[in-house]
């Protein structure tokens, strides 16, 4: 638990600047639950008077042991200092679809839901089990928006389709599609934030986009991308934070 309050710290000192929004990524390993500080300082600058944003890019379940606990700490978050906003990712998707439809269980099972069953005390093997879910962790998900904008950055899970304006794009590809590896087209003026493209060695900075995804869950290694509001482009500084794989 020390490491917990030690990242904690770290974060409230780099968070002491007015007008910045970090991004997390891939809060799914078994420490990840740590990743705002719990039982540590609640204020982002060191008298708290400033207002921070932290934007999630999803993927809070499956692959790591904890996911219930991940949800429940997002669903009841307290830092009046650091807004969140936390986006939906293809693994929500696949949760909440599964234990609402119970459509196609094997796909979300393949792919980390059996442990996110488990972190809920309930075997995959009986397909009831979907049905117990807290109802307010799947209304949590639903709700969730898959994609969010502000003066500079477009933020979203998996990838922005370039031709289409944000409030005509896909769900699948905010939540699904991969960017070819060289793909940096311009999405307007602003640059794109993501996740979902698994890059072990990342971050991934372009011109017109940022892709932080680096496999935490299997890695332990986390990177927060920092963004100045009001400067446009990507990011101006990292925060790496390094724990055991889920």
């Amino acid at each position: 638990m020390l490491w917990y309050d030690s990242f904690a710290m770290k974060l409230t000192r780099e968070w002491a600047q007015h007008g910045t929004t970090l991004n997390l990524r891939d809060p799914r390993p078994s420490w990840s639950v740590g990743l705002a500080g719990r039982g540590a300082r609640k204020d982002c600058s060191p008298r708290g008077e400033s207002i921070c944003h932290g934007v999630r890019l999803g993927d809070y379940v499956d692959r790591g042991p904890d996911s219930r606990r991940v949800i429940s700490y997002l669903l009841t978050w307290e830092w009046s200092n650091l807004r969140l906003v936390a986006l939906k990712g293809n693994h929500e998707e696949m949760m909440w679809r599964t234990c609402t439809e119970l459509s196609d269980p094997d796909w979300w099972m393949a792919n980390g839901g059996d442990r996110t069953l488990a972190s809920y005390g309930r075997s995959p093997d009986d397909p009831s089990n979907f049905l117990h879910v807290p109802r307010d962790h799947l209304e949590w998900i639903a709700q969730l928006p898959v994609v969010h904008q502000d003066r500079y950055r477009v933020y979203v899970h998996a990838a922005i389709d370039p031709a289409r304006p944000l409030d005509q794009q896909d769900p699948r590809t905010l939540l699904w599609k991969r960017y070819r590896e060289s793909f940096d087209a311009p999405y307007g003026n602003y640059h794109v934030v993501h996740g979902h493209q698994a890059m072990a060695d990342g971050p991934m900075v372009m011109k017109h986009r940022t892709n932080l995804d680096t496999m935490a869950w299997k890695t332990g290694r986390l990177v927060i991308g920092i963004f100045e509001d009001s400067q446009p482009g990507g990011p101006r500084d990292f925060l790496e934070v390094l724990g055991p794989p889920g």
